[in-house]
């Protein structure tokens, strides 16, 4: 399965991060980027990046003797890890924190499900995973340096019955097996309704030698487990031959399963949630482990009360730990299906934790309605696109975020969230303010994607974006012209939105209109006019993923991007062949003053083109840039730290603004990421000062010079840290072609070829 991501690619930079972390090259690592505040709620988990269909186990992460948490997301094939930490205040209080650190321990590839379970009794829970369309692959939990890792035991578990030799124990594509010890042997064994029709139970039961299951060895004892037969319909089943007891619509589909105590009678009941079914079915077994009795009477859609039954979007999947740190299991409930494309239901705040308040004996389960983890992040319930620009005119940047979608009023559709920076320059607070901006939700989009940029030069940020008309069947790239002056709090409305026009002949390489089709507006060819990077699945036009559509600089905006080269870079996969949702930034990521071209994909693969001005051609990436110590999904790629300032009788510069990388995720969230071992262009005022930076005339109107003691490379940018105009030859004097350029403050960097580093303001008329 591939992973799903979309992107939407953003420049920003705050001021204040701390150090860069040592590990070999370039690269960005989990940090939160600032306080989200929703209401008098401020999120502890807001950049963990979001959840939609978690599985959840625990094992200790950090070897201190507690249990964290591991959380697989269905959907995006995603990892998660959390660490059980003290709690300020009480000391014997605990808390879950996100701690992205662990989730490289895991396996790459993990697909379907993935559950830990421990099969050696040695106290490490191992790892146990979907593969090859419903077998089931296990991993060894072995200790190393202090952590798990997990190292494969077998592709493929075998089972014996009533036959000669063994097959694969395959449970099949949707179901999600119960792996629990259900004869009370002390070994895990294996339960799960058949992969053919998903309509009986059927119990593995392990044959392993000993006391423990570490032989993982099976054997079908039975395949109608409590003599049960699930019919066409939610919470319907057929008893030793009876007519089926159905209380919803047919439905088809998968099954998962939960193995728990519910009466205190010391034997195993079941916890069943169907595909298409919002209930978790209670099915009490009224016979023992050895052999159990289920009867139309043990049957409950109610499960655990009529006042506060479960009740999940779809396909609900229970999981019993201590989620609330009190010492008893409780109850976390999250949905469990593939993908949301046929379902359309709302992914947000749709964990569900019920406490387990009881001090011993059958559980007593009761609703929280503060949900779990998911409520304490960012959440636009799935396809997560952020951007960022001062939206309110005072001069910090806020943020946008657009989804693929969400059940609004019950339609499925796309909406704006806004969340505005309350906080400082060096210290932002991101308070929610609206999750519909500008009433987008009535125009019936899917999977939009904005973008904050000075589209006319006038100075004022506009809005663009990218988005599936639902009713035109086509996407479509959007704009909104802010009406206000540059300054002021933005001005605009969703009546006078445009839409870029293709320029040519239909299969002549023009504007594609692909579903997650991924803008970029930047200077390319740096001649003052941003152009369009577009990323794109579009196969009917020429061209391949990443397409440069020039900005002509006349004529009416609507017309004004043509295509120049409909496969930029010639960015290919390790494979070789086209990354599929495709997304692209430029900045000077690395520090070196140079725009650079960060890329991402449906892996979730981050590659950085160093100087990509400086290539032709076959664009070739910077080796082991953008590792990080997880893997990255759905990356948002970082702005640009501005250049450092000097004051005058300082020794040290003041602290430059470094890159943030902003992941919008498929789950719905944000991932905030900052820079490790990035080369920033030294400032030291002795050399500064050296430098003798001239920049002339200023203010300036259509033209201004450049000049130093000694050969420089230059680099002028914008206040939101824009690269407007570099140039890559060191000399000592530059003639900077102003033409274009909206009037404002722009800064002058001027490097030297050791290093040393001059910055001036220009102001523009």
């Amino acid at each position: 399965m591939l992973r799903t991501y979309t992107f939407l690619l953003v420049l920003l930079a705050f001021s204040g991060f701390a150090r860069a972390q040592s590990g070999a090259g370039f690269g960005f690592e989990y940090r939160p980027a600032a306080p989200v505040v929703h209401g008098t709620d401020t999120l502890r988990h807001a950049w963990a990046g979001g959840l939609n269909t978690p599985q959840f186990s625990t094992l200790d992460l950090n070897n201190d003797g507690q249990n964290d948490l591991f959380a697989f997301d269905r959907e995006s094939s995603r990892t998660y890890t959390f660490l059980s930490v003290p709690a300020p205040g009480t000391a014997a209080a605990r808390r879950w924190e996100y701690a992205p650190q662990y989730e490289s321990l895991f396996p790459a590839d993990l697909l379907g499900w993935a559950l830990l379970r421990d099969y050696d009794c040695d106290g490490r829970p191992d790892l146990f995973t979907y593969v090859n369309s419903g077998e089931i692959r296990v991993f060894r939990n072995v200790l190393a340096n202090g952590r798990p890792s997990f190292q494969l035991t077998t592709n493929q578990i075998r089972f014996s019955g009533s036959f000669s030799g063994t097959a694969n124990l395959t449970v099949g594509g949707y179901n999600m097996p119960a792996i629990q010890d259900v004869n009370g042997d002390g070994k895990l064994d294996i339960m799960s309704y058949d992969f053919s029709s998903a309509s009986f139970i059927e119990l593995y039961l392990n044959t392993s030698p000993g006391t423990c299951g570490n032989a993982l060895t099976f054997s079908l004892t039975t395949d109608n487990w409590g003599g049960i037969q699930a019919c066409g319909g939610c919470a319907s089943y057929m008893f030793n031959g009876q007519p089926c007891f159905q209380a919803r619509p047919n439905h088809t589909g998968g099954h998962s399963l939960l193995l728990l105590d519910l009466d205190g009678d010391g034997d195993q009941d079941l916890l069943d949630g169907r595909d298409n079914c919002a209930e978790l079915t209670r099915l009490l077994n009224q016979g023992t482990a050895a052999a159990p009795v289920l009867t139309q009477a043990g049957i409950s859609t109610s499960f655990p009360s009529a006042a506060t039954p479960v009740r999940v979007p779809v396909f609900p999947a229970g999981y019993s730990f201590d989620a609330n740190f009190d010492g008893r299991p409780d109850l976390v409930v999250a949905p469990n299906m593939l993908s949301n494309g046929e379902d359309q239901v709302s992914l947000r705040n749709h964990l569900q934790l019920f406490e387990n308040t009881a001090a011993s004996g059958a559980p007593a389960f009761t609703y929280n309605p503060g949900g779990f983890l998911q409520n304490d992040m960012i959440d636009v319930s799935e396809g997560a696109a952020p951007t960022f620009g001062d939206l309110d005119g005072d001069g910090l940047p806020d943020m946008l975020i657009g989804n693929h979608a969400d059940r609004v009023s019950n339609v499925y559709r796309a909406t704006l969230t806004h969340y505005r920076n309350v906080g400082t320059r060096t210290r932002p607070v991101f308070r929610l303010i609206t999750d519909d901006y500008l009433g987008l939700a009535a125009k019936n989009l899917e999977g939009l994607k904005p973008v904050l940029i000075d589209l006319n030069r006038d100075g004022a940020l506009d809005l663009a974006y990218s988005a599936w008309d639902r009713a035109a069947s086509t996407n479509t790239l959007y704009y909104i012209l802010n009406t206000a002056p540059a300054g002021q709090a933005a001005a605009f409305s969703i009546a006078n939105a445009g839409s870029f026009k293709p320029q040519g002949a239909a299969a002549s390489g023009v504007l594609p209109a692909t579903r997650a089709d991924m803008p970029c507006f930047t200077d390319v060819d740096n001649d003052g006019y941003v152009d369009l990077l577009l990323g794109t699945n579009d196969t009917r036009e020429p061209g391949m993923s990443l397409r440069y559509f020039r900005n002509r600089g006349t004529g009416p905006l609507e017309n004004a991007f043509v295509l120049a080269n409909d496969d930029f870079g010639r960015i290919r996969t390790a494979s070789g062949a086209r990354p599929d949702n495709l997304s692209v930034v430029v900045a000077d990521m690395n520090g070196d003053g140079q725009p650079d071209l960060l890329t991402a994909d449906a892996s979730g693969l981050l590659r950085l083109f160093s100087n990509y001005r400086a290539q032709t051609g076959l664009f070739r990436s910077a080796p082991n840039c953008c590792t990080t110590p997880h893997r990255p999904v759905r990356a948002h790629p970082p702005g640009f730290e501005r250049p450092r300032a000097l004051r005058p009788g300082h020794r040290r510069p003041e602290r430059g603004r470094r890159p943030r990388a902003f992941a919008g995720t498929q789950a719905g969230g944000i991932l905030s990421y900052g820079p490790r071992n990035r080369t920033a262009t030294a400032a030291q005022p002795q050399a500064a000062r050296a430098l003798a930076l001239s920049v002339y005339p200023n203010p300036a109107i259509a033209t201004a010079t450049v000049e130093t003691a000694q050969p420089t490379r230059f680099t002028l940018f914008d206040l939101t840290g824009r690269v407007v105009q570099t140039a890559g030859t060191a000399q000592r004097r530059h003639a900077v072609n102003l033409a274009g350029l909206a009037p404002g403050v722009y800064l002058v960097q001027a490097t030297g070829a050791d290093g040393a580093a001059a910055v001036q303001r220009l102001l523009v008329r």
